[in-house]
């Protein structure tokens, strides 16, 4: 039997992963040196209550997990006679992924028989959500694994983010968006826009002044770059910031129609910890990133 997996930092829901068939893997973080599990160490996430906190000068930090944490989230599978496949977010983000190489490598010593397969959706928050969900109901709709990962080799490329960040301590406090100026500041109003490149990187590649402006260019981007988009689900995710959601999908169905399959989702506390409140981004099939 195939059993999948996939992470907190994909943005899935525990209601979205049970009704796929997803186990959870938990990606922390840590407010004044105490570590915190999403959907471990509390049932449902709070996002209006964590980005307030940010906005009152919480800082969180973030970790990857141990040999010991893969370890015991595989083998359980593994010595019930299951193969593994992993859609997770972008290991270019992060080192924990080497940890999870090594757990991997003991645990295929221990059950040789057994295969473990990944899906790198070069992604994290609702990028990584749209490829995890397209892949769980392909694995819902009977698919085989070789069709599954004969698809993401191909469509894990024509999946797009674009977003902006409203406050850049975060963002500069983490370093992981790359190109992203000193300069750039919210008191001039500047808003970064912000996307996955083909690598798994976040790249700042322009920015806006407003918040107007900066949804504005969302919107051209998904009308530059959207492929087939009615017929996929766009995701608009956000780090609590409800009416810039709904002036993104106002924008959205103004320009493609009320037909669009649109759905919303709150950016895990996680990845939210590099970004700050107020992020809003705009997922949808593209012809490229």
């Amino acid at each position: 039997m195939l059993v999948l997996f996939t992470d907190t930092d994909t943005d899935i829901t525990p209601k979205q992963a049970r009704e796929y068939g997803y186990h959870l893997i938990s990606m922390p973080y840590s407010i004044d040196g105490k570590e915190i599990y999403p959907y471990e160490d509390f049932e449902e996430f709070d996002a209006h209550g964590f980005y307030e906190s940010l906005r009152g000068g919480v800082l969180p930090k973030t970790s990857g997990i141990s040999i010991e944490n893969y370890r015991n989230y595989f083998e359980p599978h593994f010595e019930n006679g299951d193969d593994i496949l992993y859609v997770h977010f972008s290991r270019a983000m992060t080192a924990t992924f080497n940890a999870m190489d090594v757990a991997v490598k003991e645990l295929l010593e221990k059950y040789p028989e057994r295969k473990f397969y990944t899906i790198d959706t070069k992604a994290i928050t609702i990028l990584s959500l749209n490829i995890v969900l397209e892949v769980g109901q392909m694995y819902k709709d009977g698919k085989t694994v070789e069709e599954i990962l004969d698809w993401a080799k191909t469509e894990v490329d024509k999946f797009a983010v674009y977003f902006f960040a409203d406050d850049l301590k975060f963002f500069k406090a983490s370093g992981r968006v790359s190109g992203l100026a000193g300069t750039m500041g919210t008191l001039l109003g500047i808003r970064p826009i912000i996307y996955m490149s083909d690598e798994g990187k976040m790249v700042n590649i322009g920015k806006e002044k407003g918040r107007t402006k900066a949804l504005a260019r969302l919107i051209k981007y998904v009308e530059d770059l959207g492929d087939d988009i009615k017929n996929h689900r766009i995701i608009v995710g956000q780090t609590d910031a409800p009416q810039l959601v709904e002036e993104a999908i106002r924008l959205l169905k103004e320009r493609f129609g009320d037909d669009l399959w649109i759905e919303t989702a709150d950016v895990n506390p996680t990845a939210g910890s590099h970004c700050g409140p107020s992020t809003v981004g705009i997922c949808f099939h593209a012809i490229h990133r």
